[in-house]
């Protein structure tokens, strides 16, 4: 995601992150067994196919880099907020992200010694501290609660607090770093939220096992 928005728009990432809820349901739903209704597989095919136009009209008809980074990304998510939620059955929601982190060092400290600047002292500090946000709250102490609400609401139920997320990406992109939002995006994203909360009132659940509570 980090390397995807140094060349599309954060709010064009807001777009595409947007089918991240419908990849988490459908992870969860191959790992879980489960057998949604059709309205659950329409919904989300038609999601992905808006996100793939939506990505192909704003590149010219062509998937750029970005786009195609952007789609690992969500993929990438989806698998570990799927997994991470089967592990709140077993384990408190803290651990799961925290023994997460530990274990993907081998690949996060290499790619960031071969990413780092060539000259530290030419980076001014509002990025510092924006790298420092990302480190502990986006990648770790948000999935504190993240995690804790997954074991206590399910999966697809929690998932669909997701449907803010593309509204709230626009809003900050245009407040801190003065983005154009324009209704083309809006409604693209209004359009993906639709076929997301469709695609997950219509799955089918399992009786979710006992979980942790959280400290």
């Amino acid at each position: 995601m980090a390397l995807a928005v140094q060349t599309v728009d954060a709010s064009h990432g807001g777009v595409v992150l947007g089918a991240l809820p419908i990849a988490t349901a459908f992870v969860a739903v191959l790992i879980t067994h489960e057998r949604p209704k059709p309205l659950f597989w329409i919904a989300s095919v038609a999601g992905a196919a808006l996100v793939v136009a939506f990505a192909l009209r704003q590149g010219g008809g062509s998937l750029t880099s970005g786009d195609l980074l952007l789609f690992a990304a969500v993929a990438a998510s989806a698998i570990g907020y799927a997994f991470s939620g089967r592990l709140t059955a077993s384990m408190p929601g803290w651990e799961v992200i925290s023994w997460a982190l530990v274990i993907a060092l081998p690949v996060s400290l290499p790619a960031a010694l071969l990413t780092l600047p060539a000259d530290l002292n030419q980076i001014a500090l509002e990025p510092w501290l924006a790298l420092l946000y990302v480190a502990l709250f986006p990648q770790w102490i948000g999935f504190f609660a993240w995690n804790a609400g997954l074991a206590m609401g399910g999966i697809a139920r929690v998932s669909q607090i997701q449907l803010l997320q593309p509204f709230i990406t626009f809003a900050f992109a245009a407040i801190f770093i003065g983005e154009p939002i324009t209704p083309q995006i809006v409604l693209f994203a209004a359009a993906v939220v639709l076929t997301v909360a469709i695609s997950t009132r219509t799955r089918g659940q399992k009786k979710p096992p006992a979980q942790f509570a959280p400290e």
